[in-house]
């Protein structure tokens, strides 16, 4: 309200100021000044105020002169009319700064009067008492900051304003008028300002017993109870911290601002008593519920502003030579760091601003303590590293940032003081890099210490240490979260490169593109090079330009690397080129670079069409003109890219077009200026300019003909956004919300120009009509983007009949059953409220069915829409089958809502002061509609209308539901029809069930998202300062019990989740509105949601009813994430207190017990996303209960427990990111995991301590054993020390290994990774060897012994995201391990171990000695040559594990011989694939399916021709279907290159080539063998005909033509559909070519027919989902055209 009285007092002014100034020679001057300032105040937009304010500013310095003539009493008038103007903008800085400046210069000459006018002005601040208003001390303030005359003012009546201020914090503290409220904030700051505007004025006050102020102190008291947590809002108890540090830097000497300082530190601590802050002494206020913000608040305030010779300066009260910052601020950074973990962003903001304060006190804290502060042995030192180090990893957002600066802070401390001392030895910076080489490159926090070392240490050593480092950083570029980081250390080493090379040398530039050239373009090259689109794109983007821009000399070298034709060295040659241009500012384009660049721009490949047409469209300078090569290509482009599937391409694809359009528009209006724009040829600025506006008609007209009928969506998509770019370039709309991207000024003369030539019609009617019919399409972006278009840029309203008839059409689409017909209907219905006047809404006769007396359009509209909506439901109560066939309701409401709620004309009309009334009468109206529609509804699902249809709390089945439309539709049509119906039973839902359930859930849905929109728009503070509330009380509980009623008795999960939005923006708005009342609603909800879920039921909730746990998560979600979060926490505490309840003796198992509910709002909880980090406090019970869940003896409750611990893991973790196909790309280490979460540690440490203890009376189960064991599995390695918080793992981990359960072993294993840091590996492995018995009979367990060597195999393998460690690092592991090669022997006998123990002796392949490899090759040949064939052994050698074996070794030996490449072992591979034993077959075909082998082109070769071989009798036998399908899968695996195919595999299918076709063809045809097969079969047989074709196989050919038909039909299975392209691709371009060129007539139709299969399979693989097909059948069609 205070600004709406503001408002009219700035408003009266200017209406008195226009009429005193009308008859004086200054009038006219006068009145413009004064409609600039009325423009500026009734505009919403910044843009727009800033524009009024400078046209004001301008009037003002030519109106000055005039003013200088007249007297104080002429110019009074105008001054108080500015002036209020100035006390109307006091929230925005920026306006307040240039009224002051049209104040100051109207007041030239006159400065007494505008004194006394500011003093009048503000002195009338508060009339009726002394608490101050919150506008009153935004006034305050902003006269305090930004006004010299304010600062005069409250200087001269200083005592009133410290006696307002004071009694104003008194009442807000005492009344806390509003949790989320901004008053007790403004007050605080009101005081900040004042204490830093007027030091030399307060000092006497507070530091002075003559000068002593009572208000002062009594404002002191009060500051400490907002810190010490009177005041609920975090922002108002950290700006106190900022303010007493002001009034602490009033101090007259140094000494008395510490003194007062350390009893500020002293008195949380001290308790109650007197605090003595220089002659001010204040009574130590209680601290309520102590939780350790006021100490941050005092630090972060001190570290903020406090004065640096008060922090350096020594304090008297210590014995040693102690000063604030080192001695009282950073112990209690440090304390706050551990122990604040819900203010992390401030602690560390707090710990980085004390490191910057260290380094600007750094002579003065030298002079006090006269030695190092950072020595390498200091305390100081080491907490510091520590306390960065445990931090790094920190996921909460801003902290990162802190972090890294307080890396830089730290080592330039370092470094100044060793050199202040003359220090040469610095091992600090040693120790910190071998910390960093040692992590794992997953890591991120590795990258921010290593970029800060780099200055110090020097590229070489750093490059030396981490020879790694270009691999780690490649696999960086391809992880969007790491490669920022990533690419700051690739320029902090290069940087350095450069600073070193350039000292001085000779020869330097040459030098350092010689040593860039070693280093790093193998590293930019293959990143440059790669396929996949997020390495090259980072690469082109982080990487390539800045290198450029710093070292110009190495393109040439780059360019060199990218001149083949290849689809790699175009994608990698178009970066280069673009990056060239982007730092020179043009290329040009002709001969070679003309024709790579056309054939860029017609690649298969998408990113290389897309960096091709950016090249083109982008340039440095806008106003460069585009070429005529450039024209042309775009032209030719354009066309051809219209249709494509991929949003992102259409997205990049429209800002490419942009930024060309931008080009040709300041180009060519730089040309109409007269002044020729860069890059333009002498002479053709005419013809240029003719081109300019040519194209843009060009575009204009392809985009308007594409938007046809009968275009598919994914053309009419792009030529919308084309059409955007084209309308948002190159017209003059001017959109006040928009920041950039607004025409110029000049913008009419290129319009006026373009339309002389008779171009750029756009808003004509065949324009108009074309993006009409987009607003019926059947999707909503193209009805939305069409509709912003026709709002955005058409003119304000339709032509009268267009309006008739699309008012008539969007009548019918709202009564539409289909829900995209209605939702059309909803959006013509918008548009047309947003395109109509007065004498349209005449026209459409509204007003004769609304009200004639309605005020406004909007309210006309709504009032319409409600009509219908009642007459629907009445209908529908009559009979809801035919109302749901001929005019369902969720049409009408989709209407109402878009029409409510996106129409920023309707939430204008709601403030109007004369139609607020009619408003509230709406909105009632539209929330009782609401809610009998939603009673209705639901009931009918129930078969309950009656009376008692309200009370049932539980959603019926879907039995119940399927009863309740059955009987429905029986009325509706007749009970005889429907017992005829009856006879044909279905299993498919009928088409009136579909009618009816559409209308009961669209609707219910649409009513949630109406109702929350209506709160969120309505609520909202600014609307309440202007017009009341238009929701009253009664109405907003009416909606409550609306949403309640549908989340409690809702199944329908599309109903539950839209519902469950409006529902999430309801409580928000009701949980931050100033009213009590209002707030105690979703309170209220929130205690009745409890008390039901812990109450007896006689149903079952969560199973029936999605909604419930949805219940409470909205209501949580709704509160201020800057507030405590009460409810969440009340919330939490209840449902963990419940789920811990010990289960009943005799519970029934078909109804959910309270636990059980318990568990599943738990769950939806952590997995809502609008918690974030708030739920993490609650982690370590959460985590717990799911631990005790497992065990529990129900099994809804372990079942509860699982899915509550998975949701926990993915919250903690975070979202995990995949580079490829599931290869784990991050991901965050044990140590800060336990950092984040100390007390998590502890739970988890107990359960594993309890698995690995000594269970008596033999072993126990632990059923969260698995679960912990998971979750430590998931963490990444880190670089902790011994004796660090993860070194308790370590104990309980290695006990495991002798578990007896299999699993518990295995997850074991891989939990043990992330405990031992990588420096501790070695001795690990080491200690692990020497722990396997040496001899049979020192076997024990061989359980352990088993366990022993999968720990082994986990620290070794190369997946543990760590440097490998190298040969002679393990070489004493290496002789443990030979020392104990009987494991590998028939002497062990258990397959399990012996399989286990050759798997760790294979991650060592070339650190044996070479007698123990030839004894490894012995007995593996041993083992596998005394196989019996068939692979059945007697029954006295089955064993558990033995085929395990068999197929280890068998891989064993495939690697062996792709490694060493020596025919011997390649025979031997050969050999084991032509026995008969299934284990080794399968495994030798698994691994060659895996591509291991695939270096190794000997062993390829000789596969080959084995596979071939054996194919004829191995399709005779087909004795399993899953050999043979692995059979078929790796022969064509070894076929993939078609170059392959050599004369000796012909040779090996002599004679048989015909009789392996037709088996496979057969099998095809007539044995059906499943889909999976039946894609190797059909490839195979594909394959076989590319290498045979001869006249004699047309009836071959045509056969397999025919299958390849059916299957490129096939609707059910994806993979046929896939294996007709496969097929196409392999042998179609084979079979066309060979039929059109032979002599045989009968082979033409096999010809036509193989194209039809492959435009068959195309077409099919383009409406499929799957993202496999489309790629691989466009390189089919591309094949055969």
């Amino acid at each position: 309200m205070v600004v709406a009285a503001a408002a009219m007092g700035a408003e009266r002014e200017a209406r008195a100021c226009a009429a005193f100034y009308g008859a004086l020679g200054i009038a006219q001057p006068v009145l413009s000044c004064l409609r600039c300032l009325r423009q500026f105040a009734g505009s919403t937009a910044k843009r727009c105020k800033d524009k009024h304010l400078e046209e004001a500013l301008l009037l003002s310095r030519a109106l000055s002169e005039g003013l200088r003539a007249l007297g104080e009493a002429e110019a009074r008038p105008l001054l108080r009319c500015v002036l209020a103007f100035q006390m109307e903008a006091t929230g925005s800085s920026s306006s307040f700064q240039k009224l002051e400046q049209i104040v100051t210069q109207l007041a030239v000459g006159k400065e007494a009067l505008l004194a006394q006018e500011v003093g009048m002005l503000l002195a009338g601040l508060a009339p009726q008492g002394e608490v101050l208003s919150p506008g009153d001390l935004q006034s305050v303030c902003m006269f305090m900051e930004e006004s010299s005359l304010g600062r005069q003012h409250w200087r001269q009546n200083l005592a009133v304003l410290l006696q307002r201020l004071a009694a104003t914090l008194r009442w807000v503290l005492q009344s806390q008028p509003a949790p989320g409220g901004t008053w007790g904030y403004l007050a605080v700051k009101a005081c900040l300002q004042l204490f830093q505007a007027l030091p030399k004025d307060l000092a006497p006050l507070a530091w002075s017993t003559v000068g002593r102020s009572k208000a002062l102190q009594s404002l002191l008291g009060l500051l400490l109870e907002v810190a010490w947590g009177k005041a609920l809002n975090k922002d108002t108890r950290l700006l106190v911290g900022t303010a007493l540090s002001m009034l602490v830097n009033t101090a007259p000497q140094p000494e008395c601002g510490a003194s007062a300082v350390l009893a500020l530190f002293q008195l949380p601590d001290r308790g109650a008593g007197e605090l003595k802050f220089g002659e001010l002494a204040v009574e130590a206020p209680p601290i309520l519920e102590p939780d350790g913000l006021e100490k941050l608040v005092l630090t972060r305030g001190l570290l903020m502003c406090c004065k640096t010779d008060i922090l350096s300066c020594q304090l008297e009260s210590f014995t040693h030579k102690a000063c604030l910052l080192l001695d009282i601020v950073f112990p209690t950074v440090c304390a706050l760091t551990k122990e604040q973990k819900e203010c992390h962003y401030y602690c560390f903001q707090a710990c980085a601003r004390w490191l910057q304060r260290l380094r600007e006190s750094l002579p003065a804290v030298w002079h006090l303590t006269g030695t190092r502060i950072l020595a390498q042995d200091t305390e100081l030192l080491w907490q510091l590293t520590q306390l960065v180090w445990d931090n790094a990893e920190t996921p909460v957002e801003g902290v990162s940032e802190f972090i890294h600066s307080s890396f830089r802070l730290l080592l330039e401390i370092y470094h100044l003081e060793c050199q202040h001392f003359q220090d040469k030895e610095r091992p600090l910076y040693q120790q910190m890099l071998q910390r960093v080489v040692s992590m794992p490159w997953q890591i991120k926090a590795r990258y921010v210490p290593l970029c800060a070392i780099v200055p110090y240490v020097g590229s070489q050593q750093v490059l030396d240490a981490y020879l790694d480092l270009p691999q780690h950083l490649l696999s960086c570029l391809s992880t969007n979260h790491l490669c920022p980081a990533a690419a700051e250390v690739y320029k902090a080493l290069v940087r350095q490169q450069c600073a070193e090379q350039q000292d001085g040398q000779q020869g330097a530039e040459v030098a350092l593109v010689e040593q860039w050239v070693l280093r790093w373009l193998p590293l930019l090259s293959q990143a440059l090079r790669s396929p996949l689109p997020i390495l090259q794109s980072n690469a082109a983007n982080h990487l390539l330009t800045w290198t450029l821009r710093q070292l110009p000399a190495v393109q040439a070298p780059l360019a060199a690397q990218f001149g083949g034709r290849d689809t790699a060295s175009l994608r990698a040659w178009v970066s280069l080129l673009k990056a060239q241009k982007s730092v020179l500012g043009a290329l040009p384009l002709q001969g070679e670079a003309l024709e790579r660049l056309s054939c860029c721009l017609g690649a298969r490949e998408e990113g290389i069409r897309l960096a091709a047409l950016g090249l083109i469209c982008s340039s440095p300078s806008t106003n460069q003109p585009l070429s005529g090569t450039e024209v042309q290509l775009l032209q030719e482009f354009l066309p051809l890219n219209l249709n494509c599937d991929s949003s992102s391409f259409r997205q990049l694809l429209q800002a490419a077009v942009r930024k060309a359009l931008v080009r040709l528009r300041d180009s060519s209006l730089a040309q109409l200026r007269g002044k020729a724009p860069r890059g333009t040829e002498p002479g053709k600025g005419a013809g240029q300019l003719t081109q300019a506006v040519g194209f843009v008609e060009w575009l204009l007209q392809l985009s308007i003909t594409s938007l046809s009928p009968g275009s598919n969506y994914q053309r009419k998509k792009t030529a919308l956004l084309l059409l955007a770019a084209v309308l948002e370039t190159c017209t003059d709309t001017w959109s006040p919300e928009k920041k950039k991207g607004q025409p110029p000024r000049t913008m009419a003369t290129l319009l006026s120009y373009a339309r002389q030539s008779g171009c750029w019609d756009f808003f004509s009617q065949p324009n108009l009509l074309a993006l009409l019919s987009c607003l019926q399409d059947s999707t909503n972006e193209i009805r939305d983007l069409a509709s912003e278009l026709l709002v955005r840029y058409f003119p304000a309203t339709f032509p009268e009949p267009i309006a008739l008839s699309l008012f008539q059409l969007a009548q019918n689409a709202l009564g539409s059953p289909r829900v995209q017909e209605a939702e059309a209907g909803a959006v013509l219905m918008k548009t047309i409220l947003q395109k109509s006047d007065s004498s349209t809404m005449k026209s459409l006769a509204l007003e004769a069915e609304a009200a004639p007396t309605l005020p406004n359009r909007g309210l006309c509209f709504a009032q319409h829409l409600l009509h219908m909506l009642q007459a629907q439901y009445a209908a529908a109560c009559r009979d809801l089958l035919h109302a749901a066939a001929t005019a369902p309701m969720h049409g009408a409401i989709a209407a109402l809502r878009r029409c409510l709620l996106q129409v920023p004309e309707v939430a204008a009309s709601m403030q109007a002061a004369e139609s607020v009334q009619s408003w509230q009468e709406l909105l009632t109206r539209l929330v009782t509609t609401a809610r009998d529609i939603t009673s209705f509804l639901l009931g009918t699902l129930q078969s309950q209308q009656g009376l008692g249809a309200d009370e049932q709390a539980a959603a019926p089945s879907f039995a119940d539901m399927g009863n309740a439309i059955g009987s429905l539709i029986m009325l509706g049509k007749g009970r005889g029809q429907q017992e005829e119906e009856e006879e044909e039973d279905s299993v498919l839902l009928s088409e009136e069930h579909s009618l009816i359930l559409t209308c009961c859930w669209v609707s219910v849905k649409e009513i949630g998202l109406l109702l929350g929109g209506l709160a969120e728009l309505l609520l909202a503070p600014a609307l309440l300062a202007r017009s009341g509330p238009l929701l009253l009380l009664p109405t907003l509980q009416t909606a409550a019990r609306v949403f309640q009623e549908i989340l409690l008795r809702c199944r329908h999960w599309g109903a539950v989740e839209g519902c469950s939005m409006g529902f999430t923006k309801f409580c928000a708005a009701l949980l931050n509105h100033p009213d009590t009342e209002l707030q105690a609603i979703p309170q209220t909800m929130l205690e009745q949601g409890l008390e039901a879920l812990s109450g007896p039921r006689s149903s079952s909730i969560t199973r029936r009813a999605a909604g419930f746990p949805m219940l409470f998560l909205c209501i949580v979600s709704g509160e201020a994430s800057a507030q405590a979060r009460p409810l969440l926490t009340r919330c939490v505490q209840t449902l963990l207190a419940l789920a811990t309840t010990a289960l009943p003796q005799d519970w029934d198992q078909t109804l959910d017990l309270p636990q059980v509910c318990a568990f599943h709002v738990l769950q939806t909880l952590v997995r809502g996303t609008g918690l974030g980090g708030a739920l993490l406090r609650h982690a370590t019970p959460m985590v717990a209960l799911a631990l005790q869940g497992l065990g529990s003896p129900c099994w809804a409750m372990r079942n509860a427990a699982i899915q509550l611990f998975s949701a926990l893991t993915s919250r903690l973790l975070g979202q995990q990111r995949s580079r490829g196909e599931g290869c784990l790309a991050e991901g965050v280490s044990l140590q800060a995991f336990l950092g984040q979460h100390p007390q998590l540690g502890a739970v988890l440490l107990s359960e594993l301590g309890v698995a690995a203890g000594p269970a008596p009376g033999g072993p126990c189960l632990r059923p969260a054993l698995h679960a912990v064991l998971t979750l430590l599995a998931q963490l990444q390695p880190g670089a902790d020390g011994p004796g660090s918080l993860s070194a308790g793992f370590l104990g309980p981990l290695l006990g495991l290994a002798g578990s007896p359960i299999y699993a518990v072993r295995a997850m074991a294993a891989k939990a043990l990774v992330p405990v031992v840091p990588p420096p501790q590996r070695r001795g690990l492995l080491l200690q692990l060897a020497q722990q396997l018995p040496a001899a049979p009979g020192r076997v024990h367990s061989h359980n352990a012994v088993h366990g022993c060597l999968l720990q082994m195999q986990a620290l070794l393998a190369p997946a543990s995201g760590t440097n490998g460690l190298s040969v002679e690092a393990l070489r004493p592991v290496v002789l443990q391990l030979e020392a104990r090669g009987w494991l590998l022997t028939p002497a062990q006998r258990c397959p399990l171990v012996r399989a286990t123990f050759l798997q760790v002796l294979a991650l060592l392949p070339t650190s044996f000695s070479l007698g123990f490899t030839q004894s490894i090759h012995d007995a593996v040949s041993t083992e596998l040559g005394s196989l019996p064939l068939g692979g059945k052994p007697g029954c006295a050698e089955l064993q558990v594990g033995l085929a395990i074996l068999h197929q280890t070794m068998a891989r064993f030996v495939c690697s062996e011989a792709a490694r060493l490449a020596d025919s011997e072992q390649i025979g031997a591979v050969c050999s084991l694939l032509r026995q008969l034993n299934p284990d080794v077959q399968l495994a030798v075909l698994s691994w060659v399916i895996t591509g291991e082998g695939g270096t190794c082109e000997e062993l390829e070769k000789a596969l080959r021709l084995t596979l071939l071989e054996s194919l004829g009798s191995v399709l005779r036998e087909r004795r399993d279907k899953e050999f043979l399908r692995l059979y078929l899968e790796a022969l064509l695996h070894l076929y993939r290159d078609p170059s392959s195919w050599s004369q000796e595999a012909s040779h090996k299918l002599q004679g048989s080539s015909a009789a392996c076709l037709e088996m496979l063809l057969h099998m095809v045809e007539a044995e059906h063998p499943g889909p999976d097969l039946l894609f190797q079969v059909l490839c195979a047989a594909s394959l076989l005909l590319t290498r045979r074709f001869e006249d004699e196989d047309s009836t071959l050919v045509e056969r397999w033509c025919m299958a390849l038909e059916e299957c490129s039909q096939s609707a059910s299975y994806e993979v046929l559909r896939l294996a007709a392209a496969r097929s196409l691709q392999i042998a179609g371009a084979d079979v066309v070519q060979r039929a059109l060129c032979t002599a045989c007539p009968l082979l033409v139709p096999v010809a036509l027919r193989t194209m039809w299969a492959s435009w068959a399979s195309c077409s099919s693989s383009w409406q499929s989902s799957g993202s496999t097909l489309k790629p691989l059948t466009c390189c089919c069609s591309i094949s055969l055209s």
